[in-house]
């Protein structure tokens, strides 16, 4: 065996050690002497009782402890302020220590004119009190700044530099972010080997900024790239800046770039960088001294009159509306990379990652799971995988099926089951009929991406779910696709109606309405796709509203016109309810059996539904827990250049009831 290599002395952890058994040993050793010098501490006795004494021969030594101050011993014990005394303490006048030792002397009496000795002991009780104040005041400026600093250490930087035998992350672990790589790996080839682009008249670029979706793999692309760069890397938080002093994170970003330089080259990483560098606005809605401070620091020190060459800053942000342009323009973040959630090669690349170290069944098909994850984030497919193989322990399976993962994938997208959710049977029919009229608009409209699933199992807050799967990434939408994703939306509300009659209708088609009446607002107002309004933008693009920048320029529109663009939405949504009900009307007898297996059966794919449209019988149901290769959704044949979807709508569309 070879010897595990030798880890270097902890220091700090050993003076830490040693101070708390030292105090643990101190203060018992502190009671007790106090304790024993109080028990034999001399009381003090009046000057005519000890002439007394004198005369009577009853003192045995005498010691001159001053001038004006003897303490002495008893041959027998005498009564001093009601308690035995063997030992005295006597004051003296003032000048007569030479009469009082002849008199001492003339009796017998053995006198020894020397000062004691300091007692430790009455050192250490005097001190005690002093140090353990000190060391109280120490330990709550301790505690009051953030991150463990030392006290009157508020401007230096929080930066975490990343040291050779830290578990290093590298672009092989890295899938579904082709281009950012190859900009980061250009970063990281110009700092082992400067020379290959600076004979051509190039300069280091200053800074990089990772733009994307919570969840897409920015901080992960730092670390790889603090992995493959193999040159010193300080990582720190935005909020690591701001603290309740003024003035502090400017300290903390001169402190940085002093640290940056003495490291040169190097790379500063600073993640969420939109808590400390937001636009600097009127004051409204986040007007902040001290945040625009370390703001105006960070400016000056990635692009000032001082030169910080051989410093590359990367950072990453969610947020990159909000962030000053000052900090955007070339010369401070040259380069602005966007992360964005990854297509179908991307997210298989992303699934072999994480299961790659994890046992497989042959059944499994990364390109199958791809595919039905569409607009999920590397986050979210982590997270599939990891649920995936839990399920598959508990259901005590030596290695992960396909079921399993099919399983977890309905878990993370529509919410876990609710099995313990007991429901009527009139409730129970009536949300069978309802995601049978998702499902089946779903299958009869053309334009609709293929369905999925339709279950009648309570997930998350809702009874029932219908749910389709784009056959491929999608970037646009037709007008034909709107309209009948509009249908398959009212498709659930037009079922009650036929079934059930208008009086009966549920709140269950509550979603359902919310989500076609954005659609069809967008419609209206964003895409253009009304004739009577046209290819106009009426009002303002929808987004987060930012009051630094956005409030003086909010748009207007006028009563006229918000009145047509109220009566379109109402027509736009009423014809795709008339024509959901219409489907339903003629294809009534499908809608019953659908309904009918939902109630028996709980849950049904598309193959199913293909089935019993074609007048067979489906085949009988596997016990629940036995893992089962799962084969890819059959689709129907679509036209040649069929028009995709906008990430907006990319996603699964979800009917629940």
């Amino acid at each position: 065996m070879t010897p595990s290599p030798k880890k270097p002395f902890n220091w700090g952890r050993f003076s830490k050690t040693l101070s708390f058994w030292i105090l643990v040993i101190l203060i018992p050793v502190a009671f007790l002497t106090y304790g024993n010098g109080r028990e034999t501490q001399a009381p003090e006795l009046d000057y005519n009782a000890y002439r007394q004494q004198l005369e009577v021969g009853n003192i045995k030594t005498a010691t001159f402890q001053t001038d004006n101050v003897l303490a002495g011993q008893f041959n027998q014990p005498v009564r001093v302020n009601n308690r035995e005394a063997r030992k005295f303490v006597t004051r003296l006048v003032p000048g007569s220590a030479e009469k009082e030792q002849a008199r001492l002397f003339e009796r017998g009496v053995r006198t020894n004119a020397s000062e004691p000795r300091a007692n430790f002991g009455s050192l250490l009780i005097t001190m005690l009190p002093y140090v353990l104040l000190i060391g109280f005041w120490i330990f709550l400026f301790r505690q009051m700044q953030a991150g463990g600093n030392k006290a009157f250490s508020f401007g230096k930087s929080k930066a975490k530099l990343l040291s050779g035998d830290t578990p290093k992350i590298t672009f092989a672990d890295v899938a579904g972010a082709d281009e950012a790589k190859v900009e980061l790996q250009e970063i990281i080839e110009f700092l082992k080997d400067p020379q290959k682009f600076t004979k051509l008249g190039g300069r280091l670029p200053k800074g990089a900024l990772l733009v994307g979706p919570p969840g897409t793999g920015k901080t992960l692309l730092a670390k790889a790239v603090a992995g493959e760069a193999g040159r010193p890397f300080f990582s720190m938080s935005g909020s690591d800046f701001v603290e309740m002093f003024v003035g502090v994170g400017a300290s903390r970003v001169r402190d940085l770039f002093e640290q940056g330089k003495a490291h040169a080259p190097c790379i500063i990483f600073i993640d969420e960088i939109d808590a400390v560098g937001r636009h600097r606005g009127s004051g409204m809605g986040g007007g902040h001294d001290e945040r625009e401070q370390t703001l105006n620091q960070l400016l000056v020190e990635m692009d000032g009159f001082e030169s910080n060459d051989g410093v590359i800053l990367i950072a990453a942000t969610n947020r990159p509306d909000v962030l000053d342009p000052a900090l955007l323009r070339p010369g401070r973040f040259d380069r602005q990379i966007v992360v964005d959630a990854p297509d179908l090669r991307g997210r298989e690349g992303i699934l072999k990652v994480h299961l790659r170290n994890k046992p497989q069944a042959d059944d499994v098909s990364v390109h199958s799971l791809a595919r039905g994850t569409p607009g999920m984030a590397g986050a979210d497919l982590a997270n599939l995988v990891n649920e995936g193989a839990l399920l598959a322990a508990r259901k005590g399976h030596d290695k992960i099926f396909m079921s399993d993962l099919e399983e977890a994938k309905d878990r993370v997208m529509l919410g876990a089951e609710r099995k313990s959710l007991v429901m009527k049977d009139d409730e129970r029919r009536l949300t069978a009929f309802h995601e049978a009229g998702h499902a089946v608009c779903a299958m009869m409209v053309y334009g609709n991406d293929p369905l999925h699933k339709v279950t009648i199992v309570p997930r998350g807050r809702a009874l029932g779910i219908a749910f389709t799967l784009p056959e491929d990434d999608r970037v646009s939408v037709t007008r034909e696709q709107l309209e009948a994703k509009l249908v398959m939306a009212y498709g659930g509300r037009a079922a009650e109606e036929i079934v059930f009659g208008h009086n009966r209708v549920t709140t269950g088609a509550a979603s359902d309405i919310q989500q076609a009446t954005s659609i069809a607002r967008r419609y209206v107002t964003q895409w253009g796709l009304s004739d009577t309004i046209g290819p106009i933008l009426v009002g303002d693009v929808e987004q987060e509203l930012f009051l630094g920048r956005d409030i003086q320029s909010r748009r207007e529109v006028s009563e006229q016109t918000a009145q047509l663009v109220d009566s379109e939405v109402k027509r736009v949504a009423f014809e795709a309810h008339a024509r959901a009900v219409a489907v339903l009307t003629e294809n009534r007898s499908l809608l019953d059996i659908v309904a009918t297996q939902l109630l028996e059966r709980e849950t049904l794919t598309r193959d199913d539904i293909l089935l019993l449209k074609a007048g067979k019988e489906l085949p009988p149901r596997l016990p629940p827990d036995m893992p089962m290769p799962t084969q890819p959704l059959a689709t129907p044949a679509a036209p040649a250049a069929r028009p995709i979807l906008p990430p907006m709508l990319g996603g699964p569309e979800i009917a629940p009831a």
